[in-house]
């Protein structure tokens, strides 16, 4: 008797126990779905991806030094700091009055409540009738020079009317939208997601299309990106232990041709409008680009915009067409945070003459401080403009078309103390 009514009590225990972990499984999932975050098994990953945890596992430091990268960030979900616009009282309006006569103001609102981050647009004589309001689903950018953000309509993914701008730590205008009534209704296409999340499935062939499954998010640019699947990499290294530093079942770009580690890097930069050829978020690297998407037409502008084409204007450079070994990692690590312009002379110097550059001998070795500026100088784009009431915002890139600019020659060296 006694066996059987403890048998009893831990039953009763037991069902509680089940009970309580099924009670804070699914707490943490609501928790999740509150804070716009995917819970995603590996089942929801690309066959033969592993995901950025696998890596981390043996390439500690380099994963460390990369999450902190503008390609890692230039995705997130809305949770914590990863959007940086305020939400405070008296910070979070955005007020725009139609310069065209033809209306009554806009005002945006960005509020912050248990269920997520939302963006909120009033438009009404009194500028308060509330028109529409959205979650914000994806932000987009790291916020070197800003942030956009998208959010979801069932399984369509449209961006959202008001940005961030960081200089000033403004909201403004999303570029490409009018002081006009807010609208919501321009689609987040698969040929611009690729080059700001590692993979988001499309639910059609069509390359206009912006309907997703969105339970396969991975945001930001993730290892595999750049290094091809890693799954049967990271189960090899897990089985035999050998150096996480071996090649053997993963792509590794620093082994590709020079033209093919360009491409990889041009998937991105070398110009916003290309035309897929095959289906969005399948390139390989190694693979030509060519093979790929079309050529661009900005290629052939006597001055390509600075804005996503540092592939293209690199080729141009003297640099470039004299030493067929350079590629962009040339110069550039990318599983580290990038390093001030100045900093990079070091590798201009690797192979000119401080006395070689006209200006030394106005200027002398302080030129051999920052060769970049006078020689890669910052433009300005003209294919980021935000019109925000009565204010022309644009933004400033630093050309990748390496030569000399007799309007910078020496200017930035001037302040450079003897």
């Amino acid at each position: 008797m006694y066996m059987i009514l403890l048998f009893r009590a831990m039953t009763r225990s037991l069902s509680l126990a089940l009970i309580v972990t099924c009670v804070v499984f699914l707490c943490r999932i609501a928790d999740a779905q509150n804070r716009g975050m995917t819970m995603r098994s590996p089942q929801h990953l690309r066959d033969g991806y592993a995901g950025d945890s696998a890596c981390r596992s043996c390439h500690t430091e380099q994963s460390d030094s990369f999450t902190r990268t503008s390609h890692h960030l230039t995705s997130q979900l809305p949770a914590g700091e990863a959007i940086l616009g305020s939400f405070a009282h008296g910070a979070n309006q955005l007020s725009i009055s139609d310069t065209r006569g033809s209306g009554s103001p806009t005002v945006y609102t960005m509020e912050k409540n248990a269920s997520g981050y939302y963006m909120s647009a009033a438009n009404g004589a009194s500028g308060h009738a509330s028109t529409r309001s959205e979650r914000i689903g994806i932000v987009i950018g790291s916020g070197v020079r800003g942030q956009s953000y998208l959010y979801w309509h069932g399984e369509e993914l449209y961006e959202l009317p008001v940005s961030y701008w960081s200089d000033g730590k403004q909201w403004i205008n999303s570029p490409g939208f009018g002081n006009g009534p807010p609208v919501f209704d321009r689609p987040a296409s698969p040929r611009c997601l690729e080059c700001h999340v590692t993979y988001l499935e499309p639910l059609s062939p069509d390359p206009s299309d912006n309907r997703y499954n969105r339970s396969t998010l991975v945001t930001g640019i993730s290892c595999e990106v750049c290094h091809g699947p890693g799954a049967q990499h990271a189960a090899l290294h897990r089985r035999t232990g050998n150096a996480p530093t071996s090649d053997e079942l993963i792509l590794n770009p620093a082994h590709f041709a020079p033209d093919r580690q360009v491409d990889m890097c041009a998937l991105c930069h070398n110009g916003a409008q290309q035309t897929l050829l095959g289906d969005a978020f399948s390139y390989k690297p190694g693979q030509p680009l060519s093979e790929y998407l079309e050529a661009n037409p900005a290629d052939n502008l006597p001055r390509p915009d600075v804005h996503a084409n540092q592939v293209e204007l690199l080729k141009r450079s003297p640099c470039y067409l004299n030493s067929p070994q350079m590629s962009c990692s040339t110069c550039h690590q990318v599983h580290a945070p990038e390093r001030s312009a100045a900093s990079y002379s070091t590798h201009c110097l690797g192979c000119h003459r401080v006395e070689s550059c006209g200006m030394s001998k106005q200027l002398g070795q302080k030129i051999a401080a920052d060769c970049v500026d006078c020689h890669m100088p910052v433009l300005q784009t003209d294919a980021i403009i935000s019109q925000t009431g009565d204010k022309t915002i644009r933004t400033r890139m630093r050309t990748h078309w390496i030569k000399i600019y007799p309007e910078t020659a020496g200017h930035s060296l001037t302040s450079i103390p003897q």
